[in-house]
């Protein structure tokens, strides 16, 4: 009998935060972050990342385990995931998989195979090095040409996910749009139990605005000239994450740091879009929760609760 996954997805500041610690309370459960950014360390106020003191003595994984400079991929993420879970699970306590990263989330839940990639990092360093040449436009250009499923998929913004589409192409000769179909049909490695959070698109959007009013007074500049003072350099993967490159340019004096802000609400606001666009065609077996719904994070977390106890 497959072991039991609880996932919490949705898009950025809905709430999966507050809701997945109170359910980890309720059913004796730890939680695995499914971000691609609060595995950094230093990164913490322009990744929202959870403080201490907010997780309520409950354990978390994959925040914090990697220098800004070092590699991180979906490869990386999925056998670390895979090795917690069965950590968490040795335990006697139930993992709760939480996150936006929807790649991230399905190649844990399908065991998706990486082993043809990620053994020769020479052509992804020169893909990054075209991305800064020439453009990410040009480098989106290239993906169209090889894969175009892919390029319709993938926004020209996110670098790292159309280099890690032209690498698997370099590396294996297969579309990654038709490794992508295949992994799907994949039989699931786990029992889960799948909650996507969503709430009224202008409230979710409010949210965002003000999430970043609150990073901006809490010291996000701050923090991006350390990691800058630190000689981690603009170029990297993790710096180019939304709220990072937008405070260099600001540093930079390419612009204000008013315009700025409002360049990272606005792409924030995009990248909740995309995510929710994304759960939706690949998420079929998933529960959709309105998070406006409940009158409490809690109460959330007793709804998921029940569900996952009525599931077992």
């Amino acid at each position: 009998m497959k072991k039991p996954l609880i996932i919490i997805a949705g898009p950025t500041a809905c709430g999966k935060t507050d809701s997945s610690i109170l359910l980890a309370k309720k059913i004796n459960g730890e939680i695995i972050s499914a971000d691609s950014m609060q595995v950094y360390k230093y990164m913490d106020i322009g990744t929202a990342k959870i403080k201490e003191e907010e997780k309520q003595g409950i354990k978390h994984y994959l925040i914090d385990e990697f220098y800004p400079d070092e590699d991180f991929s979906i490869a990386i993420f999925k056998e670390m995931a895979t090795k917690y879970i069965e950590e968490i699970q040795n335990k006697g306590k139930i993992p709760i998989l939480v996150g936006g990263t929807g790649f991230y989330i399905n190649s844990v839940i399908y065991n998706n195979d990486f082993n043809k990639i990620d053994k020769d990092d020479s052509y992804r360093k020169e893909l990054e090095q075209l991305a800064i040449n020439k453009g990410k436009d040009f480098l989106h250009n290239m993906l169209k040409n090889v894969d175009e499923k892919s390029a319709e998929a993938i926004h020209q913004n996110n670098v790292k996910k159309v280099i890690r589409a032209l690498e698997y192409y370099k590396l294996t000769g297969e579309k990654i749009s038709e490794h992508n179909e295949r992994e799907k049909q994949r039989e699931k490695a786990y029992n889960t139990t799948f909650f996507i959070l969503n709430m009224d698109r202008e409230k979710l959007y409010n949210r965002i605005n003000l999430r970043v009013d609150i990073m901006v007074k809490n010291g996000l500049v701050n923090e991006v000239k350390s990691l800058l003072e630190k000689g981690y350099k603009k170029n990297l993967v993790s710096m180019q994450g939304i709220g990072y490159k937008e405070i260099i340019k600001y540093l930079e004096g390419e612009y204000s740091l008013d315009y700025g802000v409002e360049i990272i609400k606005r792409d924030t606001r995009h990248f909740a879009k995309r995510q929710l666009t994304w759960f939706k065609h690949q998420s079929q077996d998933a529960i959709w929760i309105d998070v406006n719904n409940f009158n409490s994070p809690n109460d959330l977390a007793n709804y998921m609760a029940n569900i996952f106890t009525d599931e077992k």
